[in-house]
């Protein structure tokens, strides 16, 4: 039997909410699952996700196979470098050691952004401001031919 840890969806029209579940690769997307591990929300700002760790960790060690998305949600979260780590032969306190640099790192790379998007944000207004001159002076122009 081949296992994937994948999404379910859940939720209203328009408003999903995804379980992460292991489930048979056979069974449908909505189907039946072995066990739910996690939630994933997109809609919220930021987006939630909650994963237990060590039963993602144990499905990925018994040889069950995540998809892209799934994949991508365990990264986020740090799970897949741990698993990366035990493997390489770690003791448990250097992996939580390079885990909590990993996570250090990750926090800093979003307030990085995060100042970004707060630059972008406030140099807008005098685009707008632009905008609106070069709008009057067209106007303008319109307005002196006529």
């Amino acid at each position: 039997m081949a296992v994937k840890l994948r999404l379910k969806r859940m939720g209203k029209k328009r408003q999903p909410v995804y379980k992460v579940v292991a489930a048979d690769a056979r069974s449908p997307r909505d189907g039946k699952f072995i066990e739910a591990i996690g939630l994933y929300n997109p809609k919220t700002d930021p987006v939630t996700i909650d994963i237990k760790e060590d039963r993602a960790l144990y499905w990925l060690g018994v040889g069950a196979q995540p998809t892209d998305t799934v994949k991508n949600l365990l990264s986020k979260q740090g799970i897949l470098l741990r698993k990366q780590l035990v493997k390489s032969g770690l003791t448990e306190e250097q992996v939580e050691a390079k885990l909590a640099e990993w996570k250090n790192a990750q926090e800093a790379k979003l307030a990085g952004a995060v100042k970004k998007q707060d630059k972008s944000k406030k140099s807008e207004p005098g685009k707008e401001a632009k905008v609106e001159q070069s709008a009057s002076e067209v106007k303008g122009a319109t307005s002196d031919e006529a």
